[in-house]
């Protein structure tokens, strides 16, 4: 019985005792991790906070053609009136177009990329580079831009009655950020005529130059349109300055639906400056017709493209019957019309070498009757 009762007894202290060392190992434990959390924390609270908005502080680039013109970003949102949706006109490449009053009281037009655009500052530092250099009656003029953190901005002349586009399609408005205009009238021919020579001059500037730039984008959103109806080419983030070769191998998908010629449909992108004058006969035809390019004309009973049916219309004599139904057609002259589009058949011949180069295009244009 003694036995059994100093077994139970030693049992017992046993227990205590590792029950005691336990209870001692996991204080010492929970200290340990105490002082590394407190250490942790110390120097989280000692290592300097990040200023999110350093990189939108700070100014990576600005430009100003005008030396007494601020261009920054707080200027630019007060010209747009923080970029008000009321002024926006127009949407280009990556990009918004907003009316803008600048602080030395003239209007620009400024371009707000998209700060999420995979290849916005590519096309913004294309567009920026290029315009800054050229000086023509038919080529918008950039007026500055200003580059911060993911924000880009390039602002440009204002160009009073908006883009050709607008006035081919798109019905009036009264509310036409663009213009005072109450009343948008269809287009005369001469009318019509005299922007596409403002068109064909800035190409052959464009292409005539010791490094030829191909624009690779002509549309009718792309030409503006000054008070007196004049042409400004304008949109060159697509743009490209090509080498001594004349030539520029790009692996990008360049231009828009029905204005792109046949060698970028079939997957070859050597652009060179008869890329233009494709996209320029088919801004010719659309120009003269009302067409969109990129919608099929009904032709007897097919559905066919534009610039066949140019084809096919001139083949039968009928380029008469091409021109916008809401053109007036008091003294219009048909040699006029079969000459312009003979021009605009030749410009969008299928393959690159049947098409001219633009000072052939411009000598045809400007010995044009009308």
């Amino acid at each position: 019985m003694e036995h059994a009762l100093e077994a139970i007894l030693a049992a017992i202290g046993s227990f205590f005792i590792v029950t005691l060392l336990l209870a001692l190992l996991i204080l010492f434990c929970q200290h340990r991790s105490s002082t590394k959390a407190q250490t942790r924390t110390s120097q989280i609270r000692t290592r300097p906070l990040p200023n999110r908005h350093t990189s939108l502080s700070m100014v990576d680039a600005r430009w100003s053609f005008d030396p007494n013109l601020e261009i920054s970003w707080e200027e630019l949102a007060r010209a747009t009136e923080n970029f008000s949706p009321q002024l926006i006109v127009g949407d280009g490449s990556f990009g918004l177009v907003y009316k803008a009053r600048l602080s030395n009281g003239t209007l620009g037009a400024v371009k707000k990329l998209s700060p999420d655009a995979f290849q916005g500052f590519r096309e913004f530092t294309a567009e920026m580079e290029t315009l800054s250099k050229l000086r023509h009656p038919n080529i918008v003029k950039i007026i500055g831009y200003w580059a911060s953190g993911p924000e880009r901005l390039l602002v440009y002349e204002f160009i009073e009655k908006g883009n050709l586009d607008q006035w081919l399609h798109e019905p009036s408005s009264n509310d036409d950020a663009f213009s005072n205009d109450l009343l948008r009238l269809p287009l005369s021919w001469e009318t019509r005529v005299n922007i596409i020579r403002g068109v064909a001059h800035g190409l052959d500037y464009l292409h005539g130059r010791e490094k030829p730039i191909i624009h690779r984008d002509i549309k009718a959103s792309n030409v503006l349109l000054d008070s007196e109806f004049e042409a400004h080419i304008a949109d060159f983030g697509l743009a490209r300055t090509m080498d001594n070769s004349h030539t520029h191998v790009s692996t990008q998908f360049a231009g828009t639906i029905g204005y792109m010629p046949p060698e970028y449909r079939d997957g070859v992108h050597v652009a060179n400056p008869k890329v233009d004058v494709y996209s320029f006969g088919v801004l010719m035809i659309e120009t003269a017709s009302g067409h969109r390019p990129n919608l099929a004309i009904k032709l007897e009973e097919d559905d066919i493209g534009m610039v066949q049916w140019a084809r096919k219309m001139k083949e039968q004599n009928n380029e008469m019957k091409m021109l916008d139904v809401n053109m007036s057609r008091e003294e219009l002259r048909e040699e006029s019309v079969k000459e312009y589009i003979r021009i605009a058949c030749e410009c969008t011949g299928e393959l690159q070498k049947e098409r001219p180069e633009m000072p052939q295009v411009v000598k045809w244009l400007d010995s044009m009757p009308l």
